[in-house]
Formats: structure tokens, sequence, C-alpha cells
């Protein structure tokens, strides 16, 4: 495939050799670069080339949000006009800058102080994280190219690679998550050399979602990320570490994160504000080797062209006013809630289900995966059944490569029900499979 030839060291990664033909083909769009160019200008200077709708024109004037903590923020003149017009397709650098400095202080990136081409740690501004995750694997993947994942997995990753033609690798977990070995089970079939050969189908990608997976709860644990990484190595993979649950981790010290340990620069990762502060707002982050993350930039740059600046803005105001540890201290606030609605099902499956199912306490995240005894598939059972209970699960079919295959599992949510309806809806489950059984 055709590929732009960047610079590489025998130390450091070759990133042509993950880039497919599509994203290797993308070129900087002349307009978009034009108003990155006119945002850092001058205010003397005195622009007849962007196509920039006139702000004056926009029918909002001021907007005003109150916090939960008596914060008042407030969009003056002209913020409004600033919020309502084209950003730049990176993202506003105020923001990019924040999270840089989050990243470095949470994970002290190796990478940091590498040079731009060679690896650099980069970071980008997506409408949410599943954008991210799009222009990933979109900027990986060729129809015949296989993709190594641990199952069961997120089923928005599922519906995102299938189309691209690409062979799914099962890797197996349990309730620390990817189990090593059986990575390498997977990859023995290869000898690592053929990493080397553009012509080999030895697969090139690894995607993971490290804490609280969804739908599993499962959180790898340092010793198993240190072994998946030098597995990594061995064969040369990217890594893709889907984080959306990061700081949704009921325990600390929080567990390293591959970002943490990539020496390499062979980390591509996605973190998401949906759980912390809104999912509406649809504000995500994609950090990982400079040369990879600008393929991503102009993918963004012919599609959605930026995420809201006007939700951009609101963040970091917020961000700005908070700091760090404000930040910080509302994640623990966070973190706080979802530990106790965890428990609660905890409690309620103890309660309800222990004769019936079987499930291992999730370190982080917001679901229980529980297997029910007795009953081989769950999806007839939960799709027509459970409504007649009153009670609703995502039947375990929904998070595996082959969704015909009959699972014995369910996914249960403590995120968004009160206790007491926790409670109730195990009992109803509980009922549900005793008349199954």
């Amino acid at each position: 495939m055709s590929q732009k030839p960047w610079k590489s060291r025998p130390d450091i990664m070759n990133y042509s050799r993950f880039i497919n033909a599509v994203s290797a083909a993308r070129r900087v769009s002349p307009i978009r670069a034009l108003t990155e160019l006119q945002q850092k200008a001058p205010p003397t200077l005195i622009s007849l080339a962007g196509g920039m709708p006139n702000p004056n024109m926009f029918p909002f004037e001021t907007a005003s949000f109150t916090t939960k903590d008596g914060l008042n923020i407030t969009f003056g003149t002209d913020t409004m006009k600033r919020a309502l017009q084209y950003s730049a397709s990176a993202g506003i650098p105020e923001l990019i800058s924040w999270m840089k400095d989050l990243q470095k202080s949470l994970h002290h990136p190796p990478t940091v102080n590498y040079d731009p081409e060679q690896g650099q740690m980069d970071l980008c501004v997506t409408s949410g994280s599943q954008e991210g995750l799009s222009k990933v694997f979109e900027m990986l993947l060729s129809p015949g190219d296989s993709i190594l994942l641990d199952t069961p997995t997120y089923p928005g990753t599922l519906t995102a690679i299938n189309p691209l033609g690409c062979k799914i690798l099962s890797v197996s977990s349990d309730q620390h998550g990817m189990i090593p070995q059986s990575l390498s089970d997977v990859l023995s079939k290869w000898k690592p050399e053929e990493a080397k050969n553009p012509d080999s189908d030895i697969p090139r990608v690894l995607y993971t979602i490290p804490n609280g997976g969804n739908p599993t709860g499962a959180s790898m644990t340092a010793d198993r990320k240190r072994e998946v990484y030098q597995i990594a190595r061995k064969y040369d993979l990217l890594i893709i570490e889907d984080d959306p649950y990061y700081f949704l981790q009921f325990e600390k010290p929080w567990a390293p994160s591959f970002l943490s340990l990539d020496v390499d620069g062979r980390v591509l990762r996605t973190d998401s504000f949906s759980k912390i502060l809104s999912s509406g707002l649809r504000i995500g982050f994609l950090t990982g080797p400079k040369p990879l993350i600008d393929r991503i930039i102009l993918h963004i740059q012919c599609s959605t062209m930026h995420t809201s600046t006007f939700t951009q803005l609101m963040v970091m105001q917020l961000l700005q006013h908070w700091g760090k540890n404000g930040f910080l201290k509302h994640v623990d606030s966070v973190v706080e809630f979802y530990s106790k609605q965890r428990d609660a099902m905890l409690s309620s499956a103890e309660r309800w289900l222990k004769d019936e199912v079987d499930w291992h306490v999730p370190s982080a995240g917001m679901f229980f995966w529980m297997k029910l005894k007795g009953i081989p598939d769950t999806f007839q059972l939960i799709s027509k059944k459970a409504l007649q209970k009153e009670v609703l699960f995502v039947p375990g079919q929904a998070f595996m490569i082959d969704g015909s295959a009959p699972c014995p599992y369910v996914r249960a949510a403590f995120s968004l029900s009160t206790p007491e309806q926790i409670d109730q809806g195990l009992q109803r489950l509980s009922a549900l499979i005793k008349e199954a059984v």
C-alpha cells in the first residue's frame, strides 16, 4: 500500500507500517489551514481569505451556566462570538494545553520528550472518545487485516470494525482483564520477525479496555499490562488503549496506564469526559504519537471539522476555575457515588442471585457481568420475557464477536437506577431465572 515514508530509527517505531492507504493519502485542507492560521494572527490582520460566517449575524448574544458548587460561567458577547464560530480541528489551544498537562501529570508518558516525527506524545480533541476510536480504526485497518481484542468487548467497537472487512482475533480475558498467555497463544502462529515483512498477515493492532471494561467491569492488573506491553514490543503491535472508565477506578492508587509504560510510542489512548462531566457535551481526547495524531486531525478536517467550539470553551472555563486539584476532587466525588452504586448492586445480587448467577465484583466502571446458571442463552429470556417482568438487561450476545452464538451472560448497569430500583430489578431477574430453569 502507498504510505508516507516516515523517518525511522531502529529504536523508534516505523509508523508507515500501521497507516493504511486511505489515511496516508489524506492531505491538509487549505481552508482549514487558513482558519487555524487566522486564529493565531494579530488583530491588525485584514483577512479576505476565510469563508467564516459573520458572528454578528448569529442570534445568540450571551450565555450563563451555574455549576453545582456555585460557579457562574458566563459567555459575554466576545466569548459568545468565538464559541459559535469555527475553530481549529485539533481543538482549542487552551484545552489542548490543559489536557496535555493533565496527561503528563497522571501518566508521565516516556514519549513526552521524543522528537515530533519519532513518536512524541501529542493530543487532539474529539467529539467523544467514540469519534476518536472510529477514526483510529479507519486509519489503521484495511480489508483483510487482523485486529486483536479481548472479548467480550464494547459493541461500539465491533460496529466500527466489522464494516472495515477485518479479521477479529479474540484474546481471552477474565476478571483481571486480558490474559497475556492467551495473547501469546494467538500470536504464536507468526514469528515476530514477520512484522518486518509488509506482505505478512501478522496482526499490527491490539485493542483493549483496560479499566472497568464494558461489559465485564474487569480491570487489568499492572503486571498484566507490563506483560501485554512486552508482547506488543516483541510482535511490534500498536496498542489502542480505550479508557473511558479510567476516572471511575474505585481503589487508589490507580493502575498505571499503557501510556505510562510506552517507551516506544506504540500506544494510542482515548479518554472521555462523558462519564465525569457530561455525555451530551461530546468531549473526548486522543493521545498518542504525533505522526498518528496528525493523521487523525487530517481526518477530522474533512469530516466533523472540529469538536463544538461552544462545548470546548464551556469545559475549558470550568477546568480553569477548578485547576487540576479541583478537577481530581470532582472525580473523587463521582467515584464515591459510583462506588456506592456498585456496592448496592453487589448487596442486592448477594441477596437475590447467589444461587442463580455467577459474577465478579468490578473494580471500576458501571457494570456487572453476570452468568446465568442453567440458561445457555439469555437473548430470548431478556428480549421477551424480561419485559413482562418489567426489568431489562443487555443480553451477552451484544458483546461477542459472533453475535449469533448462544451466550449465558447479561450486562447489568448500576449507573442510573437508585439502590431501591437496583434491588427490585435483581429480585425480578431472580424470579425470571427460576421460571426459566
